[in-house]
């Protein structure tokens, strides 16, 4: 039942300020690592760009399979914080290390043994070139896995306390040593695709050893101690993959659901003069770093909701739970109508500053105003709502919602509007069937937080 009682705000406007600012620096910062690797290996030709490109969507399905688990621990914490259970807080922070560190090993062991047939089997025939670049980059960037792992987990913990700025200082030192890297092996010792994997590998592996001894100190409200000294146990761990597994379901399916699309995008190239018709996988790539930046704030505050509504839940608080859920879904919304007039009227400015081709600039241009339109209309209902679901417990739902509307709408319509089968529409079609999935998903998680079910749910 709805807790009808006067409370005390959990969290100032002040306090939320502290929160959401380093969250969305910390976004921004992140999202420069991959197009740093995008943008620097431009100059080693198409054939490079698009192998960097076509890894990196990989990895990101990787990155988010981490994220997804953090989150599962962050909901842990942050409920246990809001009960002020100090205690328990800390003994679910080791466990969610323990798991995503496992996990990251394992999944760095199936992409160097397995890598190439990973390549073919979700991409298809793409050409010998494409394949080199993209081989040697998914090399070095799958090493960085475990690291990526800790990274994940410390910045989910720090976020729980409702402690942002260190995560934001830790992404700013990995992107100064990413492009330091990437200028050195690439444009001094034009080394391409490896040298922007070696880059990304130093710098996820700074970023795990920073943030695993700032984890460790007990000047923090939630720090792992006897860190050598594992301590498992299952009650607690299952509570964190009772959110971690249905968030990783949905975002790693989500990614699938991209491959399987990428792999759409690959077959526009074959056989086309790409002289007249463009580079459909460098301008998705293109378009795709691009619009990322524009979606960074909305993300930042989309990672804050996950702390303020566990805090809430934690406390028993469900209305202040939906109020500031309110609030920080108006915040989402104002950022995107800031950023995407920018997008929409500076895309041509932008694309060109990646050297393609003109006909591969003009498909990324078109796709990039079609994107600003909806992301102003549609993405944070899409995106940023379901966080207040999953920080609830309501994880099981936003899967389902997700993984229908990923395969329906995401992979139905994108084949239907882009392939030469449907309307043939190409680039453009496949993110229409994207925008098709944003607009499906929005109605079911709006209705779903209308209704006030996801409050029902227990983690703790």
């Amino acid at each position: 039942m709805e807790n009808t009682q006067p409370q005390t705000p959990m969290f100032t406007r002040q306090a939320l300020v502290r929160l959401m600012v380093p969250l969305i620096i910390e976004q921004m910062l992140l999202m420069t690592v991959g197009m740093a690797d995008t943008m620097m290996v431009t100059t080693a030709g198409e054939a490079v760009v698009s192998g960097v490109s076509l890894v990196d969507n990989i990895n990101i399905l990787i990155i988010n399979l981490f994220s997804a688990l953090s989150t599962g621990g962050a909901v842990v914490v942050s409920q246990y914080l809001g009960r002020r259970d100090v205690e328990n807080a800390r003994f679910a922070a080791k466990q969610l290390l323990y798991v995503n560190l496992f996990v990251g090993a394992v999944l760095m062991a199936i992409a160097l043994l397995f890598r190439e047939h990973i390549l073919r089997l979700v991409f298809g025939n793409i050409s010998q070139e494409i394949m080199d670049a993209a081989l040697i980059y998914f090399l070095l960037t799958a090493a960085a896995y475990p690291f990526i792992a800790i990274y994940n987990a410390g910045a989910a913990l720090f976020r729980s306390m409702g402690n942002s700025k260190v995560s934001m200082f830790n992404s700013l030192i990995v992107n100064i040593i990413n492009i330091t890297v990437n200028a050195v092996l690439i444009y001094g010792f034009g080394m391409g695709s490896a040298g922007a994997g070696i880059g990304t590998l130093v710098s996820r592996i700074a970023a795990a050893a920073i943030i695993g001894v700032m984890i460790t100190r007990p000047t923090h409200l939630v720090y792992i101690e006897k860190l050598l000294h594992p301590q498992f146990h299952w009650p607690t761990i299952k509570s964190i993959l009772g959110i971690g597994i249905p968030n990783g379901v949905e975002n790693g399916m989500f990614q699938i659901g991209k491959l399987l699309v990428l792999n759409l995008i690959t077959s526009f190239d074959l056989g086309m003069d790409l002289a007249v018709k463009g580079s459909a996988v460098a301008a998705n790539a293109i378009a795709n770093s691009i619009a990322g930046v524009v979606n960074v704030p909305s993300q930042g505050i989309g990672l804050g909701m996950i702390t303020v509504v566990g805090q809430c839940m934690g406390a028993g608080d469900d209305r202040q739970a939906a109020s500031y859920t309110r609030r920080l879904l108006l915040a989402s919304y104002c950022a995107m109508w800031v950023m995407n007039p920018l997008l929409f009227f500076g895309s041509p400015a932008l694309v060109p500053l990646f050297k393609l081709t003109p006909a591969t600039a003009a498909l990324a241009i078109q796709v990039l105003r079609w994107c600003a339109v909806f992301n102003a209309l549609i993405w944070p209902l899409s995106f940023t709502t379901p966080n207040a679901l999953r920080a609830a417990g309501d994880a099981k739902f936003t899967m389902v919602v997700s993984m229908l509307s990923m395969w329906i709408c995401r992979i139905g319509c994108s084949y239907f509007f882009g392939s030469a089968w449907g309307l043939g529409l190409g680039l453009l079609g496949v993110w229409l069937g994207m925008f098709a999935d944003w607009v499906v998903r929005a109605l079911f998680f709006t209705v779903r937080f209308i209704r006030g079910k996801w409050k029902l749910h227990q983690v703790i």
